[in-house]
């Protein structure tokens, strides 16, 4: 039997919305009913790309038709049209983040629950291959004991000139792109939880809102995890660096370039000292060829059409959402522990 479709609807039609609105038309389980932007420019792009373009939001959610929308407006409307739109009766996917803090997001969760309808949100970055093969190795501790991960995301042209640098919109790197690369932490542990976070926010292009950032968070075992980006780093540091007791290994970007170097030989300890300019060293000097292999990045593939795939389950078929309320919560307080941290200069314990 073939199953049945979900209309959805679109509300924002910027750069997340267009994306998708494309991914919804190549997904066979769901069916694009229109989109609705604040913005005629965005309207007239909407009708140009052949979509249906509603004459209001109220329009849209006055429509039968449409089962389910999904926000793709500035951080901060989306607890308003969230809230519309479950008034509705209709589910409801958000991009990230999606709230400003835990008292929205609380807001938005009771509400979906007593108007019974569906509140996910749009954690894309979950299928980024990049991230499934650092936690494939940290699953299968191919490296040994883990003890060290560096997450970064590094640009050279700053925070683009929109309602991202704004602080009244939700504005900076924390929400934009924290919000991923601490959902992905928070994944590829499982349920290891962070002891304490070191944070410290850069103002280098934009003074109203932070244009990046490092935390440094401890987990149980000694595992340090450190999570940073940057907007004007014209030399990107690699994606990601992990270390484990018998060997390393390191991603230099989204294209997956990369590979993993693990010790072959424990007995040969011997180094033969490396000259610097003031002296020598025997402590840093490289390892032989012999006592250490290389090899490639396992290969691991994803299909971020799964998530909307996995919505239209959970309405018509009572399917688990693949991203739980519980799981966005955790990564809001993590935020929020990062603000604090930057904001008082402390350690700040979890």
């Amino acid at each position: 039997m073939e199953k049945k479709k979900l209309h959805i609807a679109l509300i924002g039609y910027g750069g997340m919305g267009s994306w998708h609105a494309r991914m919804l038309n190549e997904i066979t389980e769901t069916s694009l009913c229109g989109i609705w932007d604040i913005d005629p420019v965005r309207r007239e792009a909407a009708a140009a790309d052949g979509i249906h373009v509603y004459e209001s939001q109220q329009e849209l959610l006055n429509d039968i038709t449409v089962e389910a929308v999904t926000i793709a407006t500035p951080n901060d409307t989306h607890l308003p049209v969230a809230l519309a739109v479950m008034s509705a009766g209709k589910h409801v996917v958000c991009e990230k983040p999606v709230a400003l803090n835990r008292e929205e997001l609380a807001q938005m969760t009771d509400y979906s629950r007593k108007m019974g309808v569906l509140f996910t949100v749009h954690q894309n970055r979950r299928w980024d291959e990049d991230y499934l093969i650092i936690k494939q190795l940290y699953d299968r501790q191919s490296l040994g004991r883990i003890f060290n991960i560096e997450s970064r995301v590094h640009g050279s042209r700053g925070i683009p000139g929109d309602w991202r640098n704004q602080k009244e919109h939700g504005g900076g790197m924390v929400l934009d792109w924290g919000v991923h690369l601490l959902d992905q932490m928070n994944r590829m542990l499982g349920g290891r939880k962070p002891l304490s976070v070191f944070a410290q926010l850069t103002n280098v292009t934009n003074e109203a809102v932070d244009d990046g950032f490092r935390a440094l968070f401890q987990f149980d075992d000694q595992l340090t995890f450190l999570v940073e980006v940057g907007t004007s780093n014209f030399i990107s540091m690699p994606r990601w660096y992990i270390q484990g007791e018998n060997g390393t290994a390191v991603i230099h970007d989204w294209k997956l370039n990369g590979e993993i170097v693990m010790v072959s030989d424990w007995e040969k300890r011997d180094a033969v000292p490396v000259v610097t300019a003031a002296g020598l060293t025997k402590t840093m000097a490289p390892r032989t060829d012999e006592t250490v292999k290389k090899y490639p990045l396992p290969e691991v593939h994803s299909d971020i059409r799964d998530f909307y795939r996995n919505v239209n389950a959970c309405i018509h078929e009572g399917a688990k959402p693949l991203i739980q309320l519980e799981e966005v919560m955790e990564v809001m307080h993590i935020m929020e522990a990062v603000f604090r941290s930057a904001e008082q200069n402390c350690v700040v314990y979890l």
